[in-house]
């Protein structure tokens, strides 16, 4: 086994199968957990924070992103994407990447669940509509990571 978390609300119970866990396996306490699969963990007394700050930013980075203007809605309202859209075809490739990425990142952030599930319906073949969705997509999330909302 190469990690092992644990959790609950009686410290006492906690310290004690901490102990019988490295009385039988060779084990270091490495403290509070910091970072798990990607997501920032944060303990205080007010409660447990999880967000994918550095996450985001590396999408922002894959995609040449980082420099984009940042927006303040993640689609435009009202908008209709479709399978039959005549414009010319995105790379399938980089969609199915951006959106892929995306979708982790749905795991902190609930606000941005159904535009990601949105644009997932078209990773067969992709317009440049529904890329520039995606794009807009990450220009929100360097608003987010801009006012520190991620």
């Amino acid at each position: 086994m190469d990690d092992l978390i644990y959790t609950g609300n009686d410290q006492g119970m906690c310290d004690e199968f901490k102990e019988s866990m490295m009385s039988f396996f060779d084990m270091t306490d490495l403290g509070n957990m910091r970072y798990f699969l990607g997501i920032e963990v944060l303990q205080n007394t007010n409660g447990i924070f999880v967000c994918q700050r550095k996450y985001a930013h590396e999408i922002l980075i894959r995609f040449n992103m980082v420099e984009c203007n940042p927006v303040k809605n993640p689609i435009v309202p009202g908008m209709k994407l479709s399978r039959t859209d005549t414009r010319p075809k995105a790379d399938a490739t980089l969609y199915k990447q951006a959106v892929g990425s995306l979708m982790y990142l749905i795991a902190t952030r609930p606000d941005l669940m159904y535009v990601v599930s949105l644009i997932s319906r078209f990773m067969e073949n992709p317009s440049e509509s529904q890329l520039n969705v995606v794009k807009q997509i990450l220009q929100y999330i360097k608003g987010a990571t801009e006012l520190g909302m991620l």
